[in-house]
């Protein structure tokens, strides 16, 4: 584990902490009743990245409204980002995972490496307190994200542009999916009154539905 420590920046005093936040449940479903998996420290880390990211910026965007914050926070900590971090981390190559879920690629899926560094921050929590996580958190996460205007929630955007007209309804369509389980790539298509009017690819419906309500908002203007 020393080689995933060191590109977290911390030493683990519990080294059965770190091992259970890697432990899918996959693979503790395999080893019934000797280990557990990481889903329960996936619940804190989720409550302890929320807290960090709702003080970091509260503090940092003093002029801000509530809901201004509340779409930053939900943009910040959102599956993809937590991806591009695992990412970063090459955490999926530290997963311990059932067989079934090797096979099917289970290293490279989005949603199990987001769940797996939100494991891995409450198993810092957890080790060393508040302080360790906080700074974990604000380095490899909310001080690399982009400038807030790229990350940018279109879809919510989009919404209170038609709501200025009543009788308007957006409604999302997957057109097509491409590739493996494990590295899937989604077309979305996003309707005004059942009318097209965006596309979109991304490598997670979420990201898809976006990137069409991006490209809508583009054609709008």
């Amino acid at each position: 584990m020393d080689s995933l420590e060191n590109k977290l920046g911390y030493r683990f005093h519990n080294q059965q902490l770190l091992s259970e936040a890697l432990n899918h449940s996959s693979y503790a479903n395999e080893h019934r009743g000797s280990l557990g998996s990481n889903e329960r420290l996936e619940f804190l880390g989720d409550s302890v990245l929320g807290f960090v990211s709702a003080e970091y910026l509260f503090r940092g965007h003093r002029d801000l409204p509530e809901g201004d914050l509340t779409r930053m926070r939900a943009s910040l900590v959102c599956e993809q980002s937590l991806y591009e971090v695992a990412k970063e981390l090459d955490l999926g190559s530290y997963l311990k995972l059932g067989r079934g879920e090797e096979a099917g690629g289970g290293r490279e899926r989005q949603s199990i490496l987001a769940d797996a560094v939100e494991a891995v921050f409450a198993a810092v929590y957890l080790d060393g307190g508040i302080e360790p996580v906080r700074e974990l958190i604000i380095r490899i996460l909310l001080s690399q994200a982009p400038d807030n205007q790229e990350r940018k929630d279109y879809k919510t955007t989009l919404q209170e542009v038609v709501q200025r007209h009543s009788g308007q309804v957006l409604t999302y369509h997957m057109v097509s999916q491409s590739g493996p389980d494990h590295n899937k790539t989604f077309l979305f298509e996003v309707r005004l009154n059942d009318r097209p009017i965006g596309q979109g690819e991304g490598r997670s419906k979420k990201e898809a539905e976006q990137a069409a309500a991006k490209d809508a908002l583009s054609s709008m203007n």
